[in-house]
């Protein structure tokens, strides 16, 4: 019979100890959540202002790039235009003379 009484005894003291382990391990955890949060969150809100600060130089900088593309093109496409319109312009010319002699 004591050996069966011990083994309760024991049985209930570790219980205890396990539950005792359980709720200080719980309040740990609160207080690093509670105390540490604010420098967690703290680095998390720089990470994200880091991180939104690329994206937004990243799309200046392809902004950038496009407009240099475009304009270069723009600039590519000039001469041929203006190769063009001299070809264009005895035309325009031919139809205000085709105006003034219905007027006399």
């Amino acid at each position: 019979m004591g050996k069966q009484y011990n083994k309760v005894q024991k049985r209930r003291r570790r219980k205890q100890y396990f539950k005792r382990r359980r709720e200080q391990s719980k309040s740990n955890m609160a207080l690093k959540k509670s105390s540490g949060s604010a420098s967690g969150s703290a680095k998390k809100a720089a990470k994200k202002a880091a991180k939104k600060a690329a994206k937004k130089a990243a799309k200046k900088a392809a902004k950038k790039t496009a407009k240099k593309a475009v304009k270069k093109a723009a600039k590519k496409a000039a001469p041929e235009v203006a190769g063009e319109k001299p070809a264009e312009s005895p035309a325009p010319e031919g139809s205000p003379e085709g105006q003034d002699s219905p007027a006399e």
